[in-house]
């Protein structure tokens, strides 16, 4: 078993190398029984954290402010709940959901066009249902570049503003896109007297605090319609990753994004490796047209998806511990030695430092670049063919403590080395630096961002190999160090309490009722995160195995297949699913 998944792993990453120009695109995630009616909404991975379907009774694609607007005040008028969606619907939490069945879905899917592109003043105005690929191209033709954003270029401007989405960066304003805009127009309910909508066009200097709250919204306020960008003169960087032992990582990690703009880490805990990515801005004319086209975000051969998910499965049922460590070590190699995608030139890598310009070296995500192949190739978490089906757990540590986070982890790879492979299959720990923001829900303080990826069982009471290991380094994270959790990227039981670590939440809180005083745009899932009413925790049997709560008692684990709910190895306040053998009798145990 450990050589056939060695050898798919092997194909995998060489295929990702081949096919870069076709794919199948990815599916709407909006699906409707009879034209733009009776609907259901899911995320690109094709299921939520709770596994439950999120339905509304139509759909409406509006394709200019106008439609908007009208839209906004039809369903306010009528007092429909709504709630906006995305052309690729990248958040795994339920931000797209609305309540019952009888609300409106928003697709901004055509509100994708450039307002506005002023090269003298250094702006770029855009709707919001534009992607960051077309963003970075709309100011690459004027000469200028976003100097910071996520990696995936498959995001909206709406979405990343919705949940905070950020590159890595200390520098400057800091890596979140959201700090780099100007001004948003936003369409929100609005009285009689207003027609039902209101238009409002929020900045820092005439409406402060409607703008830091407008930032990051998480969709409660309206749906944002256009937003304006301050851009930068193009500039180019030069790249070079390094591997090196984790032993002094800790203090690393500390100091290295001062050192490095575009700095980030990805970390092998079980290999006791950390990959350094020493990305610097350099003149815009020194020489080279390097690109970072990510091999995990380039298109693959389904029937390879298919074989390698059915081995990782069968290493679960078998708790293949080897095979997993075997296969991650593999793959980390490979990817390292392929550069993770960077190219000299384009076509081939030849050394390093790559260097090229800012729109080719920042994000990527070529498994969108396609044409309709009958799924033969697709995107790798394409939820219409077998393949990755995962958990994400992010959350940013505050700087200050980052080193004895790390040093935490280390503590538990010290109990069980082979513990954490699962995390390496999926790329390993990705690391990456955030700064405080004036944004009323962004972050609080500068952080480094930590982003696990692991294998998540089909069957949401199936447990995972060596699950309480993970659950430990969320709970970690979450409550010995008060990481803030990414809105978009987590488990329910990263949001228990949440906005209480937000000194502004009440300033948000504020112009949320200010802007929609009925909640026709809030559900109950924002309420529960928002601290509103209710709590997003799940309690009932199994919910710990998906992270729907923080088991008390054995049930929430899965007792039959002997995992249990224990105190954790290194943080003994955690609560976690350990499986425990040898057991004949099994009885209920609370804390």
């Amino acid at each position: 078993m450990t050589s056939l998944m060695s050898t798919l792993l092997l194909l995998q990453c060489i295929s990702t190398l081949v096919f870069t120009t076709i794919s199948t695109p990815p599916d709407d995630p909006v699906k409707c029984v009879s034209g733009t009616s009776d609907c259901t909404v899911t995320n690109s991975n094709g299921a939520f954290p709770d596994r439950s379907t999120c339905r509304a009774a139509d759909v409406a694609y509006p394709t200019t402010e106008a439609d908007l607007i009208s839209i906004v005040a039809a369903a306010t008028k009528a007092g429909r709940k709504m709630r906006v969606t995305t052309r690729y619907s990248h958040s795994i939490t339920k931000l797209v959901c609305v309540d019952g069945t009888d609300g409106l879905f928003i697709s901004t899917k055509f509100l994708n066009h450039t307002v506005r592109a002023d090269a003298e003043a250094m702006t770029l105005t855009v709707e919001s249902g534009v992607t960051l690929r077309q963003v970075i191209t709309e100011a690459a033709k004027i000469g200028l570049a976003l100097p910071y954003a996520p990696y995936w270029w498959g995001l909206t401007v709406g979405g990343m503003m919705g949940t905070g989405a950020h590159g890595s960066s200390l520098w400057g304003k800091g890596s979140a896109v959201h700090d780099h805009v100007t001004e948003i127009r936003m369409v929100s309910p609005g009285s009689v007297s207003d027609g039902f909508a209101n238009i409002r066009v929020l900045s820092g200097t005439t409406t402060p605090n409607e703008f830091n709250a407008a930032k990051v919204s998480l969709g409660v306020l309206g749906v944002i319609s256009q937003v304006t960008f301050r851009l930068q003169p193009m500039f180019k960087r030069s790249l070079r990753y390094v591997m090196k032992n984790d032993s002094d990582f800790g203090d690393q990690a500390v100091t290295f994004g001062k050192k490095h703009e575009f700095g980030d880490f990805i970390w092998l805990p079980s290999q006791g490796k950390v990959v350094y990515r020493m990305d610097d801005r350099v003149p815009v004319n020194t020489s080279g047209n390097g690109l970072f086209d990510l091999l995990p975000f380039r298109s693959q051969l389904s029937a390879a998806l298919a074989i390698i998910r059915s081995s990782e499965e069968t290493q679960e049922t078998l708790r293949d511990a080897n095979g997993k460590c075997v296969g991650a070590t593999l793959i980390s190699s490979t990817l390292f030695a392929s550069s993770y995608g960077l190219t000299n030139n384009g076509i081939i890598f030849t050394g390093y430092p790559v260097t090229g310009s800012q729109n080719r070296m920042m994000s990527s995500g070529s498994c969108l670049d396609s044409l309709q192949d009958g799924l033969i190739t697709a995107c790798p978490w394409d939820s219409r063919i077998k393949s990755e089906f995962f958990h994400q757990t992010t959350f940013s540590v505050p700087l200050k403590q980052v080193k004895s986070f790390i040093n935490d982890i280390k503590s538990l790879v010290k109990i069980e080395p082979k513990s954490l492979c699962g995390l390496e299959l999926y790329y390993g720990i990705l690391m990456r630096y955030v700064t405080s923001s004036p944004a009323f829900l962004g972050k609080e303080t500068e952080a480094l961002d930590f982003d696990l990826t692991y294998y998540r069982a089909k069957d949401p009471l199936t447990p995972r190999l060596y699950e309480d290991f993970i659950e430990e380094i969320e709970q970690i994270a979450l409550f010995k160090y008060n990481a803030l959790p990414h809105w978009g990227k987590n488990r329910n039981l990263a949001f228990d309490g949440v906005i209480k670590k937000y000194k502004n939440a009440p300033a948000f809180l504020k112009v949320k009722e200010s802007y929609d005083p009925t909640g026709l745009f809030s559900t109950e899932w924002t309420d529960q995160i928002l601290g509103i009413k209710g709590n997003a925790t799940i309690v009932k049997d199994g919910c710990a195995l998906e992270g729907l709560c923080i088991c008390s008692e054995d049930a929430h684990c899965a007792p039959t297949k002997g995992y249990l709910c224990r105190p954790g190895k290194v943080y003994k306040e955690a609560r976690v699913c350990t499986r425990v053998s040898g057991i004949s009798v099994i009885q209920s145990v609370s804390y």
